[in-house]
């Protein structure tokens, strides 16, 4: 098995988190390692897995050269896996490596590719909360992924999942998204997560709301579908307006038209016209940026055993 933990500005929590999750490990009697991926952190997070990685055996690093975005840095993790299971965890104390049996208990057998740790209460906020359920249910729909509710970033899964995405490049990436490219049997199990102990979250609602606009846009063409529908929509209330005018033509009952009607009518159809502009706009600057080779991550450097425990 191996676990993957994607680290900013973790260097408080890291030592307790790999301790805790080496003694579960070598519990479970199974070749483990564990892989700390540091995403560009600019605190000692890098110099704390460094000395972790010469501390226990089965802990590897990888220093991303910069800050990718966690996704990006699962996905580096991923591709560097060895083992036949990964799991994939938060730096922060919020997952529980105890908790990691339960995960592997739902994959036994050939059911389940994948499992999602869902917590028994909400560990975020009630605002945070909302939203990211909000979020969950948006991707159920506009994405086609009917587990989206049930997504965490607790998860294991099997390491064969990752071919389905092996060919995926570019700055953008969506663990979540990608795995539901390689398989539908998807489950959950309830698990207990903890409160964050060190620190603020580095993935707030900004960084949600960012995260939910990269994969509309890089898994989806519903933005498209709704520009396409709001010029219909714009154009239906010309027809109406249109007809407003002619009927009162007809009665005898016309007015000069007034500088406020007009400027609202040129301002709706202006925004209608700008939001579809923009919608393509996105779209085609990904495929720029994808048509530039920009990386969706570069490991600056490396260290740990090259076996595993």
């Amino acid at each position: 098995m191996s676990v993957i933990v994607p680290c900013f500005r973790s260097a408080g929590t890291l030592p307790e988190l790999v301790t805790r999750l080496t003694t579960v490990l070598r519990d479970l009697s199974v070749d483990h390692e564990v892989i700390l991926v540091v995403d560009g952190s600019p605190d000692d997070t890098w110099n704390v897995a460094v000395e972790l990685a010469g501390r226990f055996g089965a802990v590897r690093a990888l220093h991303l050269s910069r800050n990718y975005g966690q996704h990006n840095a699962l996905v580096a993790g991923i591709r560097d896996a060895r083992h036949d299971l990964i799991v994939t965890m938060d730096d922060d104390l919020q997952h529980p490596p105890e908790q990691i049996p339960l995960l592997l208990a739902a994959l036994e057998g050939d059911r389940l590719d994948l499992v999602y740790g869902v917590p028994h209460e909400e560990e975020h906020g009630v605002l945070r909360s909302l939203a990211s359920r909000s979020v969950k249910t948006a991707m159920s729909g506009a994405l086609g992924i009917r587990t989206a509710r049930m997504i965490s970033a607790f998860r294991a899964f099997r390491t064969h999942l990752r071919h389905g995405f092996a060919a995926s490049s570019g700055p953008h990436a969506s663990v979540d998204v990608a795995l539901s490219w390689a398989t539908t049997r998807v489950g959950s199990v309830r698990v207990h997560m903890d409160r964050r102990r060190d620190g603020r979250s580095n993935y707030d609602l900004r960084m949600l709301v960012r995260h939910t606009t990269n994969m509309l846009f890089g898994y989806s063409t519903v933005p498209l579908r709704v520009a396409s529908y709001l010029g219909i929509m714009v154009g239906l209330a010309g027809l109406v307006l249109c007809g407003v005018v002619l009927w009162s033509f007809a009665v005898g009952n016309t007015t000069v038209v007034g500088f406020t009607s007009l400027a609202t009518m040129i301002t709706i159809f202006s925004s209608a016209q700008l939001i579809a502009v923009g919608v393509l706009g996105e779209y085609i600057g990904r495929v720029h940026a994808n048509g530039m080779g920009r990386p969706m991550y570069v490991v600056r450097e490396r260290t740990g055993s090259q076996v595993t425990v």
